[in-house]
């Protein structure tokens, strides 16, 4: 899910508290929270925004015995009913908001070129 952090601790509450509803809680195993302008549609900007934005030891928590369902096949056949869900924070600090890096974007003729030229080489 994207936010767009209003407050210290936005981020954590939002993720926590969308984890545990309906449609997170049931047999997810990841909630990853990224800042408002990250595509979430996007699998490559949300595994970049994990790989540049996540402290591990601040931005990740597991939260233990969440509730699964019976079909889950990532659960013993005996302890069906409950898993763990990893909580991801990729979202800048909120204190460092006004200082966090901008993201740097490269124009389409930027990204096209070396295709082009490995093309030539290997047609």
């Amino acid at each position: 899910m994207a936010i767009r952090q209003r407050y210290p601790g936005h981020a954590r509450q939002a993720r926590l508290i969308a984890s545990q509803c309906h449609t997170g809680a049931y047999m997810g195993r990841y909630m990853i929270v990224v800042d408002h302008d990250i595509d979430i549609t996007d699998i490559n900007a949300v595994l970049w925004t994990m790989c540049t934005h996540v402290d591990l030891a601040q931005s990740v928590e597991i939260i233990r015995r969440a509730c699964s369902g019976p079909t889950d096949p990532g659960i013993h056949k005996d302890k069906k009913g409950f898993s763990s869900r990893m909580i991801i924070d990729a979202c800048p600090p909120y204190e460092w908001l006004k200082d966090f890096s901008p993201i740097i974007e490269i124009r389409p003729e930027q990204r096209e070129a070396p295709l082009r030229k490995r093309k030539k080489l290997f047609d």
